[in-house]
């Protein structure tokens, strides 16, 4: 598994996670598409836009191994700012390649894209 160095760990003064330490023994848990409803809490709205703003600071245009990505996390924005880049994706491999919809992703979360956001 890739460890993805210099990228954040977790949101700053909360439990939100952006990375994990080690894979998981009982199996790799899988990216699913997740829903987000307008009722959302507000510091999951803050995890997603920080989550993003780190994923475009780190990796920009360019497609990108999960490696130690949180699954959880990136649920939250697969399927839209965050898109498979091989084919066929398998969603349970930490060798699963992804790439960033600029164009969604900078709808969704223009404060993610403005300097000094990470």
């Amino acid at each position: 598994m890739l460890k993805h160095r210099g990228f954040p760990g977790r949101l700053p003064g909360t439990d939100f996670q952006f990375t994990i330490r080690r894979a998981n023994p009982k199996g790799v848990t899988p990216i699913v598409r997740r829903e987000r409803y307008r009722d959302r809490r507000s510091p999951d709205k803050r995890a997603d836009l920080a989550f993003m703003a780190s994923l475009w600071a780190h990796f920009g245009t360019e497609p990108f191994e999960r490696g130690n990505l949180d699954a959880g996390r990136l649920s939250w924005l697969f399927g839209r700012e965050v898109l498979p880049y091989d084919d066929p994706f398998d969603p349970e491999s930490y060798e699963a390649m992804l790439v960033i919809d600029e164009q969604a992703a900078r709808a969704a979360f223009p404060e993610a894209f403005e300097e000094g956001t990470e």
